[in-house]
């Protein structure tokens, strides 16, 4: 694709989410999936994620806490780790985690708190 937003799009998906999680992401992409994927990269990753108004890392806590209040875990886990390659440090996701607590529900970020703990283990070990 030559359009030069969804190009950059592709290249900031994979500095914050990794070349790994993008090749698997494309790699399970079909004729259902296809046009979501070009729209996320396109509009998520080169429209908003290359915006100069806010910095990566404050990006990636407004993403954690968004995913946080909606109950995306699934997503919350990819983010996490794309927040650490923004800068963050596990003490800021741990900020993070108590202020949702507050705004978003204790429950959420018990449920934020386990798949944290599990994902910075992970990270730790290089699993």
């Amino acid at each position: 694709m030559t359009d030069p937003s969804y190009q950059e799009g592709m290249k900031v998906r994979r500095e914050v989410l990794s070349d790994a999680h993008v090749d698997r992401a494309e790699a399970k992409k079909d004729s259902f999936t296809e046009d979501f994927q070009k729209l996320i990269t396109n509009y998520a990753w080169g429209s908003i994620w290359t915006r100069p108004g806010l910095d990566r890392p404050t990006r990636s806590v407004i993403t954690l806490t968004a995913l946080i209040a909606g109950g995306y875990w699934e997503e919350l886990e990819m983010h996490i780790r794309a927040a650490l390659r923004n800068g963050l440090t596990e003490d800021q996701i741990k900020e993070v985690f108590l202020q949702c607590a507050i705004y978003c529900s204790v429950p959420a970020a018990n449920t934020a708190f386990s798949i944290g703990r599990r994902v910075l283990e992970e990270e730790r070990s290089g699993a």
